[in-house]
């Protein structure tokens, strides 16, 4: 990896949206040095598609590692959730929400939104959604009645993904089993610097609303 390169710079690599790019690399960049996770999330916002994509299969991996590093962006990251459009955006955030430490008013906000997602018509956004719902009952438990109706008629009703997940999801919920999606460590990942990161504004100098009404180019790394 270039050593001046920001890290927008490497996510403007790529060339298709819905390819990965030099992702990893700056996750990996991002869990040597967490400090940099701020301008990694930035990203998400970023008026080119194919930056914010990569931005959140990078984030991917460093909050499966570090899920810390959303927590000062819990607000815009629900926000987000509302208008976001790109597929591989949403599925993502879907991830994202997961690992958020939510009150009950945040968890049916998230819900609300998600719902609206089991009708979109990428099947692993689907899927994604119905497994995020059901972990939030794990915050939330007066969402488990309803989403467990929802995953069941899901499971005999949804794509082949869903019926196979929501499966799964049936006996976890019924049975009280966490719902966490285990997913394989990405190859190449290693142990890396944990030290806190900065909270949104101490890196940017700015402060991104919860409910951000438009994106932009994310800033250079400093």
């Amino acid at each position: 990896m270039a050593r001046g390169s920001s890290i927008r710079d490497l996510l403007a690599e790529g060339g298709h949206d819905l390819a990965s790019g030099r992702a990893f690399e700056v996750a990996m960049r991002v869990l040597e040095q967490p400090r940099l996770a701020n301008r990694l999330i930035e990203c998400l916002w970023d008026d080119s598609d194919g930056v914010a994509c990569r931005a959140a299969d990078a984030l991917d991996t460093v909050s499966h590692e570090l899920p810390r590093v959303l927590a000062p962006w819990k607000e815009p990251l629900l926000g987000l959730m509302a208008e976001v459009r790109p597929i591989k955006l949403r599925w993502h955030l879907a991830f994202f929400v997961s690992r958020l430490r939510l009150t009950p008013a945040e968890c049916r906000r998230a819900a609300d939104v998600l719902r609206t997602w089991l009708d979109d018509r990428s099947s692993i956004v689907r899927t994604c959604a119905m497994q995020t719902l059901a972990d939030l009952t794990g915050q939330d438990s007066s969402l488990l009645a309803e989403v467990l109706d929802l995953v069941r008629i899901l499971s005999r009703s949804g794509t082949p993904a869903m019926r196979a997940r929501g499966r799964v999801l049936v006996r976890q919920l019924e049975t009280g089993q966490p719902t966490t999606w285990k997913r394989a460590k990405p190859q190449g990942l290693t142990s890396h610097n944990r030290n806190c990161v900065t909270a949104p504004a101490a890196c940017s100098g700015r402060t991104i609303p919860g409910n951000v009404p438009t994106r932009r180019v994310c800033a250079p790394d400093r």
